[in-house]
């Protein structure tokens, strides 16, 4: 597979998969036009780095479909020099989105092979990925790049007044694309699209006791 291959199949992606499924925030296609997203697979999966599904990336993990992280990105409307952290950043792909977004970017993994990957214009930091990433609060955008049945509170608290949060948020089995905003010391969040995203460790609901 050559640089020139790879780069049609980006431009089929933008054609096919963002622009017309309400990826409509032109910054972040060009941005996905340009980020290598086959960079970011494992090398025997590299073809298949643009297809409209979810790709594994290590043992348990996977990376979302281009998709998925164009709406979330469009619905967060990133600005120029804002400081945004990714939970659950995996092998960085999103977290390069959001660097060429202008965004100021600490992507958070607690898997250690995926938390070594160096990702250009990123802070790569290693951790739980519940807790969020305190030392860097507070954020103005914070992305999910993969599924959460709970948003923890702990992470909520680092978002800055006005703060956005992107995620998709698994209920009863459906998972749903979602932007919370903080503002006023509440957050509320509201889906606006049912998608396919990996399951993230860490954020399952505890279940009642049952008999």
């Amino acid at each position: 597979m050559t640089e020139q291959n790879y780069e049609q199949m980006r431009r089929a992606m933008v054609d096919s998969q963002l622009r017309t499924t309400a990826v409509n925030d032109p910054r972040v296609v060009a941005a996905m036009g340009k980020v290598a997203r086959e960079r970011f697979v494992p090398a025997d999966k590299a073809a298949l780095a643009y297809l409209d599904k979810t790709l594994p990336v290590a043992p348990g993990r996977g990376m979302a479909s281009p998709m998925v992280i164009g709406r979330l990105l469009t619905e967060a409307r990133v600005k120029e020099g804002e400081r945004a952290l990714v939970v659950g950043a995996g092998s960085g792909y999103s977290a390069a989105v959001l660097a060429e977004l202008g965004a100021s970017v600490i992507a958070l993994e607690e898997d250690k092979d995926l938390a070594g990957k160096a990702t250009p214009g990123v802070t790569r930091v290693a951790g739980p990925l519940a807790k969020g990433w305190a030392k860097g609060a507070p954020y103005d955008v914070i992305l999910f790049d993969g599924a959460a049945e709970q948003i923890p509170a702990a992470i909520i608290s680092q978002l800055a007044e006005g703060g956005r949060l992107a995620a998709p948020i698994l209920e009863n089995g459906v998972t749903r694309l979602a932007l919370g905003r903080k503002a006023g010391g509440g957050f509320g969040m509201l889906s606006f699209a049912d998608a396919e995203a990996p399951i993230l460790p860490g954020f399952a609901v505890a279940k009642g006791f049952s008999f």
